[in-house]
């Protein structure tokens, strides 16, 4: 799904403990998520949000990881076993052009998109796929970097989520980034599942 992969290394980079200095997953996350919910968590890479997800949801919930790069997710699945997650992971791999999420319709309560929407090439078909997964009161927090997106281009992210069923309700503060929770626009009635909302 990615226009430029991050690369395995960065990973490592990404999950680095000294990050939650700034950016704490469990903070950031407990307002929205809680035991027994379905998660997607998406662009993983090695798990900085998914383990504290995991230990969000439990011990009914689950978290669905899905990332582009096959090596992540076992490195994912490494780190959950070994903090005893294992129960709560659940790992996907998806494609450039989807998110090969079949069979997962209207089953999603929350969702992650943290500082990926700007890796995606078509985010439109994104959006809607995303869409079709979350639960009628399903919630998104879609988050980017400050510094490499810029407000206007985050600005567009979210006109484009609009235009495919969404809505912004709220602009938590998460240090050094963009964000926004996105929920369903329940007066929108798309076509068919796979329908795109007008533009004019």
């Amino acid at each position: 799904m990615a226009k430029h992969v991050c690369p395995v290394w960065v990973g490592y980079l990404l999950a680095n403990p000294v990050r939650r200095l700034f950016q704490d997953p469990s903070s950031i996350l407990a307002p929205y998520v809680g035991n027994g919910m379905k998660v997607l968590d998406i662009g993983c890479a090695m798990g900085f949000f998914s383990l504290p997800l995991a230990r969000l949801v439990a011990p009914d919930g689950k978290v669905l990881c899905v990332d582009l790069q096959e090596k992540m997710l076992r490195i994912l699945e490494r780190r959950a076993r070994r903090a005893g997650l294992s129960e709560g992971i659940e790992t996907h791999l998806c494609r450039q052009d989807s998110l090969c999420l079949d069979g997962l319709d209207k089953a999603v309560d929350f969702a992650l998109i943290f500082a990926v929407i700007h890796e995606i090439p078509d985010v439109s078909n994104f959006f809607s796929e995303l869409r079709r997964t979350l639960k009628a009161n399903g919630r998104v927090l879609m988050a980017e970097p400050k510094g490499h997106v810029s407000k206007r281009g985050f600005a567009e992210s979210i006109a484009v989520a609009e235009r495919h069923g969404f809505q912004a309700v709220e602009r938590p503060r998460i240090s050094r980034s963009f964000a926004v929770i996105l929920a369903k626009n329940q007066s929108v009635r798309l076509q068919d599942s796979a329908a795109e909302l007008p533009t004019d």
